[in-house]
C-alpha cells in the first residue's frame, strides 16, 4: 500500500470568546475523506495579568463520541505565548476540536493556525 496527501487544508484566524467561561471552538473539523495528519498554534500574546485561559483537545477514538485527550491551563502574561498543538494523526472519522475558554481576565483575542493534510491509498 502507498499512502499520499491528497489535500492540504488550513484554518487560519482569531477567536474572540463571547463571555467568561465561554468554551470557543479554534477548529471542529467533520468526517474527511480519509485518515489525516494535523497541527497547529495559538498565539496567546494578548494576555495580561489577572488573565485566564484553558484549551482543550478532543478526538472521537471510536468515530462518534469527541472525547478530551489533553487540556492546558495558562495565566497571566506568556513569557512564551506560542501554544503548539502537536502533530498527531487522526482516524477520517476521528472529530478532531480544539477550543478555548477564557476563565478570567478581560476577554482578549486569540489568533491561531492549523494545517492538516488528508490521506489518500494510490
Amino acid at each position: 500500500m502507498v499512502v499520499r496527501f491528497k489535500d492540504k487544508v488550513r484554518s487560519q484566524g482569531s477567536v474572540t470568546p463571547e463571555s467568561l467561561n465561554t468554551e470557543t471552538d479554534l477548529i471542529n473539523l467533520p468526517d474527511q475523506d480519509d485518515d489525516y495528519i494535523i497541527e497547529g498554534t495559538i498565539d496567546l500574546a494578548n494576555m495580561q495579568s489577572g488573565d485566564e485561559v484553558v484549551i482543550k483537545v478532543y478526538v472521537a477514538v471510536d468515530g462518534t463520541n469527541q472525547r478530551l485527550q489533553d487540556k492546558l491551563t495558562f495565566k497571566d502574561a506568556q513569557e512564551v505565548p506560542v501554544v503548539r498543538i502537536t502533530s498527531q494523526t487522526v482516524p477520517y472519522n476521528g472529530k478532531f476540536r480544539v477550543t478555548i475558554t477564557q476563565t478570567a481576565g478581560d476577554l482578549r483575542t486569540f489568533p491561531y493556525t492549523f494545517i492538516y493534510q488528508i490521506m489518500e491509498e494510490i
